[in-house]
């Protein structure tokens, strides 16, 4: 199943360089190129990419309102943010406006390449740093009481296996680094990250990391 991709990003080069990247991938068709923010809304409606490739700081309408806006007229499109700066604010609002993914324009690209299609796959993405700040900054809203409790009762539905994978994913690690700590295959990994999703009744991977700190399994540092 081919992904197909929207690129929004005002610098004409970068828009290039990742159309030839994408373009290059038997499973992955560049299918729009968008210069700004009200570009990239009116394509996606137009076009309904799997995933686009959102520039925080554009011209006119900014990322993070395009972003906003695909949640409502496309959610089916996943969007996947790439910005030069790392700003846990860009990091707050682009998940809060409803993106699947946050990654550093200096990301490798088959780091981007994965990224592009675990989004596509339903996952989400976020650069490990970018994890482990916006977790700290979660630090003084943690709750207390009662509440924490109620997350101990969830926590005795997952195996000892699934803990150790939820730990290493409170931690900001991706599969396979966590394959390679728990010496377990990445596919086992990530049907392990399922059952604990389903068990836990929680969205995707960045509730799940919320989930580690809430419960106490991992603290900031």
């Amino acid at each position: 199943m081919t992904i197909r991709i929207l690129i929004a990003d005002d610098e004409a080069l970068l828009r290039m360089a990742f159309s030839t990247i994408l373009d290059a991938q038997p499973d992955m068709t560049p299918v729009g190129e968008a210069a700004d923010g009200a570009e990239a809304v009116r394509l996606t409606r137009e076009l309904r990419p799997d995933v686009v490739l959102m520039d925080v700081r554009m011209p006119g309408t900014d990322g993070i309102e395009a972003t906003r806006r695909l949640a409502d007229i496309s959610p089916r499109s996943k969007v996947l943010i790439l910005t030069t700066f790392d700003l846990d604010e860009h990091a707050f609002a682009g998940l809060a406006a409803g993106a699947s993914g946050f990654l550093l324009k200096n990301t490798r690209p088959e780091e981007l390449l994965t990224a592009i299609r675990n989004v596509a796959a339903g996952d989400a993405v976020l650069a490990p740093r970018i994890t482990r700040r916006l977790l700290d900054n979660l630090r003084p809203h943690l709750p207390h009481g009662s509440r924490t409790d109620h997350h101990d009762e969830r926590l005795s539905r997952l195996s000892t296996r699934e803990r150790d994978v939820l730990v290493k994913v409170g931690s900001g690690l991706s599969n396979a680094e966590i394959a390679a700590a728990l010496h377990l295959a990445e596919a086992t990994v990530k049907a392990h990250l399922g059952r604990i999703l389903q068990k836990l009744g929680l969205r995707d991977r960045i509730q799940a990391v919320v989930f580690a700190y809430d419960s106490r399994l991992v603290h900031p540092t």
